[in-house]
């Protein structure tokens, strides 16, 4: 029963969407680094890539060691003989074809989806240089061509490099993906659940909702549901990314993969399989790993021009090195080229570094759906924060306890606690967790009796103990304290609290401020950014909010369909905004701005309409995306300078430009080079591992205390 009228009305209800959003993956074509045969495969197929590139990397370095030891070129430049028989100068050629059409394959089906689609890169490149090399050893072999154009040693060794570098690129985006499945390991083997009075060992996955389940101290919840008996310190850094356990009672939400740390529940099902908040997290990681970002499609523009740079520049270097009447070595240096100029590096800069930062902000309570939304957010320079359930804790605590003479403190709070114990109404809770929190004895209570927009009564040690607003002291006859008309203009509830009638003191209760949002607004200040707030309630409520946290700038009173419209004011205005909502009636608002991030915890993840979710509910998160971005930039452009960069430099030597003074790459080390630079760009991704992600550090980066 509603016993201190409707002051409460404004509360949020607890976010409820689960929408995995309707952002599609581009279909423009962009290198897929699991394109081996021809089709695009989606993410989950890594692994069996990686397995297909280790096996066929090692069978094809078991036949390269016979093709590149009995290779006649090769023993005269390693300076050793070969035996004198008519069968050693076919093991190269017999075993570098099936070099060329096995290991070969997946680059040669690859350049034909290449060709098909109009869209040239890695593939094509590899497909040539490595056919360009068979027909011209094939050539020196049957006599058709100089003996020096045997280059079946090459041809392995390129074959044996690029499978081994492809099988690193695929290793690194399955360890990835593998992230994504590591989350399905939290849950149980099995579920206890109570039937017919019975407790009985089922799979998790034959669970439904509305089942009974027994979670025993250190195990881990296997679905989503409402615990009906019992309280517990709950382990839910899997989903939040807080490390502090946090307590969970009787009534309140658990989520699948939650671990009781101290004490066993019962827990009611209210969701499982999909709808559970472990498998929204998985759709929402693997979405964001499937999408496209301005940065790849700037790869992806710069790998279509690298191969007609390459092409151009192996026509060129073919011309030339003829021209000057050298046309073994302009196959050579043809070749060489086009195996030097190989986008392979290139193709994984940009979508390594942003796979392997989903999955990185994942494991720290950041869930990025949209990867664009990722990179613009270095970019922001103000963040818009809704007020009630971001920067506050959407619920009404006692912030202040004024007495009448002659009455203390803990006195007041006591018996007011005592008269609300029998009152489910949220002000009540308030009251009575704020005299918990004190420590304070609550003496037993009786006759409990509560009237709508007036109050509640209980007789406590024989006396009468009321608790209300303006309506029982109209009642009564009663003045209310001086302090109650400061309270008013903060825009606080203000509760009396009256003894046989007469007034002890007063209560101030208020949405009160999450203690990390001091933190998160000083240290966006400290990072340059702008910091407004929204929020429907009245002026006085959001300006004591706003001196509290020295917020910039407020906008107060607004409706819940005008909140978009207030982004879109702040963007005409030139600024980039991020906006922060805990997802319930923030939708059009998240929409509108540059970046949209829903706040939240537990089931409350999966918000349709923002591009960042935060597991957590502390607004330092959004620190830990912007930190995230400009990490992620930084690695984005060393590797885009690198992998682009390295080719530029590379191929004018490929070519021979160093020739007159005596300088020929051969084209083995052209290989090995190029897979150098893979290596390179794969590792230089990986250090995105190292980043802390917690709220705590990325304030404090912030703040100044640590170098970022």
């Amino acid at each position: 029963m509603s016993a201190h009228g409707d002051r409460h009305a404004g509360q949020r209800p607890a976010v409820a969407e689960r929408s995995a959003g309707n952002h599609q993956p581009d279909s423009d074509g962009s290198h897929d680094p699991a394109q081996v045969d021809g089709s695009h495969q989606g993410h989950g197929g890594h692994g069996d890539h990686v397995g297909q590139f280790r096996r066929l990397f090692w069978i094809m370095l078991v036949l390269a060691v016979p093709v590149v030891g009995f290779n006649e070129m090769f023993a005269h430049l390693v300076g050793y003989g070969l035996p004198d028989s008519a069968w050693v100068w076919w093991v190269s050629p017999v075993l570098g074809s099936v070099v060329y059409g096995w290991g070969g394959r997946p680059f040669l089906t690859g350049a034909v989806a290449e060709i098909r689609s109009r869209k040239p890169g890695m593939m094509l490149l590899i497909a040539l240089a490595i056919t360009v090399a068979f027909v011209a050893s094939w050539g020196a072999t049957l006599r058709v061509l100089d003996h020096e154009l045997n280059f079946w040693w090459e041809l392995a060794l390129l074959v044996v490099i690029m499978l081994l570098g492809h099988w690193i690129e695929m290793r690194s985006l399955a360890q990835t993906t593998s992230a994504l499945d590591s989350l399905a390991a939290l849950l149980p083997d099995e579920a206890e659940k109570i039937q017919g009075g019975e407790v009985v060992t089922v799979a998790p996955a034959d669970l439904v909702v509305g089942d009974v389940v027994v979670v025993r101290p250190g195990a881990a919840v296997p679905a989503d549901g409402r615990i009906v008996d019992g309280s517990a310190s709950m382990d839910e850094s899997m989903i939040t990314g807080e490390s502090a356990p946090v307590q969970r009672e009787r009534g309140q939400s658990v989520v699948a993969g939650a671990v009781a740390t101290d004490s066993g529940l019962r827990v009611e099902v209210t969701a499982i399989g999909d709808d559970t908040a472990l498998a929204g997290i998985r759709k929402l990681v693997a979405h964001a790993q499937a999408s496209s970002s301005r940065a790849q499609r700037i790869a992806d523009i710069a790998a279509g021009w690298l191969f007609w740079f390459a092409l151009g520049s192996a026509v060129i270097t073919a011309a030339v090195w003829s021209l000057v009447g050298q046309p073994d070595n302009a196959v050579v240096r043809t070749i060489t080229v086009l195996v030097i100029a190989c986008p392979h590096a290139l193709g994984l800069a940009i979508p390594l570094v942003v796979s392997i930062a989903t999955e990185r902000a994942a494991r720290g309570g950041v869930l990025v759906k949209d990867r664009l939304a990722l990179e613009s957010m270095r970019t922001v320079d103000a963040v818009l924060f809704d007020k009630t359930g971001t920067l506050t804790k959407g619920e009404p605590t006692v912030t202040g306890v004024e007495t009448a003479e002659g009455h203390r403190l803990d006195d007041v709070l006591a018996l007011a606690a005592a008269a609300e114990l029998d009152s489910e109404h949220p002000l009540a809770k308030a009251i009575t967790a704020a005299a918990r929190a004190r420590g304070l004895p609550v003496p037993a209570s009786s006759d409990f009796s509560s009237s709508p927009a007036v109050g509640v009564s209980a007789t406590v040690g024989g006396r009468t103990v009321e608790v209300g607003g303006p309506n029982l002291l109209a009642e009564r006859a009663e003045a209310e304290l001086q302090v109650a008309d400061q309270w008013r203009k903060e825009g606080a509830i203000i509760l009396h609290v009256l003894v046989d009638r007469h007034v002890i003191g007063a209560l101030r209760l208020a949405d009160e401020i999450r203690p990390e949002s001091r933190q998160a607004v000083d240290a966006l200040h400290a990072a340059g950014v702008q910091v407004v707030m929204i929020t429907g309630d009245a002026r006085a409520v959001a300006d004591t909010v706003a001196r509290d946290l020295n917020i910039d700038r407020v906008f107060a009173g607004v409706r819940p369909e005008d909140k978009a419209a207030k982004v879109a004011e702040l963007q005409a205005e030139g600024k980039r905004i991020a906006m922060v909502g805990d997802g319930v009636n923030d939708a059009p608002a998240l929409a509108q701005a540059d970046v949209g991030i829903a706040i939240g915890a537990g089931t409350d993840v999966a918000i349709g309409s923002a591009g960042v979710i935060l597991a957590s509910s502390d607004p330092r998160s959004v620190l830990s995306v912007i930190d995230l971005s400009q990490a992620s930039y930084r690695k984005m452009k060393q590797n885009l300078w690198w992998a682009g960069g390295y080719n530029l430099i590379s191929v004018p030597l490929a070519a021979g430009v160093l020739a007159p003074i005596g300088f020929v790459m051969p084209m083995s080390v052209g290989a090995v080079l190029m897979s150098v630079s893979t290596v390179v760009v794969a590792l230089n991704a990986q250090l995105l591992r190292r980043l802390d992600l917690s709220p705590e550090a990325s304030a404090t980066t912030f703040l100044g205390l640590r170098t970022p």
